[in-house]
């Protein structure tokens, strides 16, 4: 699969139907040696009030990547993961 064919779709988890992210926003961790996805990272969605306070991101496992569709890709996280994995960069 090339990266052109994931822009644009949107990331929605399948534990709680939240939509997540598009992959146009997010950034791709990929290995230097076999080229292969690692983990997609997601910005975190500020507003107005949060936006002078630095935005932590989700890092997503491609092996949390359940199904890549036409128009989305469906991921498995469940509640604890977006507590455990948001990272400040």
């Amino acid at each position: 699969m090339r990266l052109s064919e994931l822009i644009g779709k949107e990331i929605v988890n399948l534990y709680n139907g939240a939509r997540l992210g598009t992959i146009g926003e997010s950034d791709l961790i990929i290995d230097d040696l076999s080229g292969e996805i690692e983990s997609i990272i997601l910005p975190n969605k500020g507003n107005l009030i949060n936006f002078w306070n630095e935005k932590p991101q989700m890092v997503i496992p491609w092996q949390s990547v359940k199904k890549v569709g036409t128009q989305v890709i469906i991921v498995e996280l469940d509640e604890s993961y977006g507590k455990m994995h948001k990272y400040s960069l």
